[in-house]
């Protein structure tokens, strides 16, 4: 059974950080692409950073480039993601999300939703003064 279970999330000030993780069981992982998404109120789903769990290639959009990092940990199942100087547009529901490995990183991360096949139930970011 497929299991995404993603955890870290808060309440924060701008210009801090925090550590989310996303605990993924049940999946071979080596064929996948793990992502995190996020949606804030009111807008679309969109992919914020991914990483292809064989070799470790990663891709972010260009408005977290430099301040948010994903990485992987093979030996606990994990994703983190990594997220310094945070902004008030960082607020939203993050959610992680995985799909089959079939193309470059840039093609994964910025793809449809309906590309991924399971999806965690989110947790909350809020940046706030």
């Amino acid at each position: 059974q497929v299991q995404i279970v993603e955890s870290g999330g808060g309440w924060v000030q701008p210009g801090q950080s925090l550590r989310l993780s996303c605990l993924a069981t049940g999946l071979k992982l080596d064929g996948d692409v793990l992502a995190w998404f996020r949606q804030a109120p009111g807008k679309e789903r969109e992919g914020v950073s991914c990483i292809s769990w064989k070799n470790e290639n990663t891709y972010s959009k260009d408005s977290v480039k430099g301040r948010f990092t994903i990485s992987r940990d093979k030996a606990k199942d994990t994703v983190y993601l990594q997220m310094n100087s945070l902004q008030s547009d960082d607020t939203g529901v993050y959610y992680c999300a995985a799909a089959t490995d079939w193309a470059t990183i840039e093609v994964l991360c910025t793809a449809d939703t309906h590309e991924y096949e399971y999806w965690g139930q989110g947790t909350q970011v809020t940046v706030s003064s």
